[in-house]
């Protein structure tokens, strides 16, 4: 294994489960069982069958392992039930669990209100089947169109006529500590009522921003992390379709990370995308083989990456390991401090990163340290996402990937995948110009809607 050399007590989730996996193989038939795991909502069904250890048998790594898979599958897939086949054991753990006073209380309360229905575990008697669905989203460049992009730190907006951007601005904000969303439907409608400016009408808007969203209603979003949602309730939730009816024109919202995707496979001219924006958290969207969606999560910034149990606790959800902490300006912050650095008082974390990134411009051999344990990060990490994707090209977008320290994080993963995982050694990963990423975006989310 490479080691991550500010953080040598890393143990990737992928080498514990292929070494679970390689145990469980060598077992006589009669000491393993077929387990499965579904996660479902309404109709949708998605499925993770293996073989594991038979009740009674290491039960302790086995139900730490299903709860490691099952958390990764509620983040990727979303939904608001999770079936399991083939143990009583596995299934009595998860519900101690996932539960409302159990220690993954988050996800369960996350996925309660995300999806309006009660959250459940259900023991099932028959190995569940696969029942998804894809649907083709964006790409409609006809007419004169408002492409906003919602960022933690910065709102971008762009006015798209006919595929061409006309008038771009990018504008700081603080959504993230504005606690009355007033604030944030005046920084958006500003914005759009700028770009709106720029042509002579308006004929769509397309929303990319983090969070999860159905039927173009917030259903939640970090950017209203200070809001009380109970006091605001439907106003926060209806926000961009109150905007889009004062703007007199159709919006579609769409995960950042998904529209990220979208700009790299409208670019690229092919499908079985997954795009990774590395900033103030890890966002990350998938466009499939057939240039659809599949309408997962893909919320990678719960899914767990790492099993040390020191690992770095993510504040929201409470959990240790977790995408968020490898791949942001988080793990920026957390290395540099590993190997010593002081950061001065009083800067934001985004601050911080443009220290460490200014470092690895001059070629400190602390920042460039930094960036390189993110890549070994990154390389034992793909490898476990692509369990889980069909991944042809993989684009690499975010703060942290900027300048030489972006540069540093491929060159890493890239041979962390040739020496450990020579089958995804050819996978194509790559880092799209700073302009190139600015305007594809602005053009994907313009382009979300339907012409009319």
């Amino acid at each position: 294994m490479t080691v991550p050399v500010l953080d040598p007590d890393f143990y990737p989730f992928v080498l514990f489960l292929a070494q679970y996996e390689k145990e469980v193989a060598s077992l006589p038939a009669e000491k393993r069982a077929r387990v499965a795991f579904c996660v479902s909502h309404g109709e949708k069904r998605e499925v993770y069958a293996c073989e594991m250890h038979r009740d009674g048998e290491d039960d302790a790594r086995t139900c730490f392992l299903a709860e490691r898979l099952v958390k990764t599958m509620l983040w990727l897939y979303g939904g608001n039930r999770v079936g399991v086949y083939g143990s009583e054991r596995i299934y009595r753990y998860l519900c101690e669990r996932y539960c409302a006073d159990g220690a993954r209380a988050f996800d369960f309360r996350f996925m309660q209100e995300v999806y309006e229905q009660p959250f459940a575990v259900e023991r099932l008697s028959r190995e569940p089947q696969r029942h998804g669905a894809s649907y083709r989203v964006g790409g409609h460049l006809k007419g004169c169109r408002i492409g906003f992009d919602a960022g933690g730190s910065d709102r971008k907006v762009s006015a798209v006529v006919d595929g061409v951007p006309v008038y771009s601005e990018e504008v700081v904000w603080h959504p993230k500590t504005a606690e009355d969303p007033h604030y944030h439907y005046e920084e958006i409608l500003t914005a759009m009522k700028t770009a709106a400016g720029k042509m002579p009408r308006v004929d769509a808007i397309g929303v990319s921003s983090a969070g999860v969203y159905i039927d173009n209603k917030i259903m939640t979003a970090s950017l209203f992390l200070k809001v009380d949602r109970a006091k605001y309730g439907d106003y926060v939730k209806n926000m961009y379709l109150n905007v889009a009816k004062e703007l007199g024109a159709p919006v579609e919202v769409a995960n950042d990370g998904d529209v990220t995707a979208l700009a790299g496979s409208m670019e690229l001219g092919e499908g079985r995308v997954l795009g990774i924006a590395m900033g103030t958290s890890e966002a990350a969207g998938y466009i499939n083989g057939e240039g659809g969606l599949n309408g997962w999560l893909s919320e990678l910034a719960f899914v767990p990456v790492d099993l040390n149990p020191a690992a770095m606790r993510d504040e929201w959800s409470g959990d240790l390991g977790v995408g968020c902490k490898y791949f942001s300006q988080d793990a920026v912050i957390k290395l540099a401090e590993a190997g010593g650095y002081r950061f001065e008082e009083g800067l934001t974390p985004a601050e911080k990163l443009k220290a460490v990134q200014k470092l690895a411009e001059a070629g400190v051999p602390l920042a460039e340290q930094v960036f390189a344990d993110i890549g070994v990060y990154l390389g034992y990490t793909l490898p476990f996402y692509a369990r889980f994707y069909d991944i042809g090209h993989v684009l690499l977008l975010g703060r942290v990937m900027s300048g030489r320290g972006g540069a540093i994080v491929l060159g890493r993963c890239k041979q962390v995948l040739r020496e450990e995982f020579p089958a995804l050694a050819s996978l194509d990963i790559s880092l799209p110009d700073e302009n190139s990423r600015r305007v594809g975006q602005s053009i994907a989310a313009a382009s979300l809607p339907k012409d009319r």
